[in-house]
């Protein structure tokens, strides 16, 4: 059910900050955790920290794609041209698909390697991949190409959010910003 002034509803909105938090407190993390002189100690903090908080994305990110088959979009107002309902279409497509593929690859990636995932390790959840270094490799390669891109996709998708809200002030920003006018 969308929100007063065609906006999301409170579930939605809820998803959407939660998510969008989560993927800015990652984005730094897994650049910083891969880096070089960070040292040991933190190092394997950041690596537990991005693990764990990825386990968690896949099933928020799991739960906001059926919220989102259940509860369609609210229709985008009229001042909105043809080309940007396209963009916008193509880019929440490329976002969901990009924040499906970085926690997947980065559990095949994990797991394929031998590492724990203390989080779902202490779930007693057994590893649903093989051990296999050519697995990882590959997880690990698509993980890091579906990171950049991700971190593009948002990029955009913020710039629009941005130009919405504050140049266009069309309302596009205020249906899905957590705190209703």
């Amino acid at each position: 059910m969308a929100g007063r002034g065609g906006g999301y509803g409170t579930t939605a909105r809820t998803l959407h900050w939660l998510v969008a938090l989560l993927l800015l407190a990652m984005i730094p993390v897994g650049l910083i955790m891969t880096g070089e002189g960070i040292g040991r100690a933190l190092q394997d903090r950041l690596f537990i920290f991005h693990k764990n908080v990825g386990s968690l994305l896949i099933a928020i990110v799991a739960l906001r794609v059926v919220w989102r088959l259940t509860h369609p979009a609210p229709p985008l107002p009229a001042s909105v041209g043809a080309w940007q309902r396209r963009a916008a279409g193509l880019s929440h497509l490329a976002l969901y698909g990009l924040m499906i593929v970085m926690p997947l690859s980065g559990y095949v990636r994990v797991r394929a390697g031998g590492f724990p995932i203390e989080a779902l390790d202490a779930l007693g959840l057994p590893a649903l991949v093989p051990r296999s270094e050519a697995l990882a490799d590959a997880a690990s390669a698509l993980h890091q190409a579906a990171g950049w891109a991700l971190v593009a996709v948002l990029a955009l998708h913020l710039a629009a959010a941005l130009h919405h809200g504050l140049i266009l002030r069309d309302g596009i920003w205020s249906r899905i910003w957590p705190l209703r006018g």
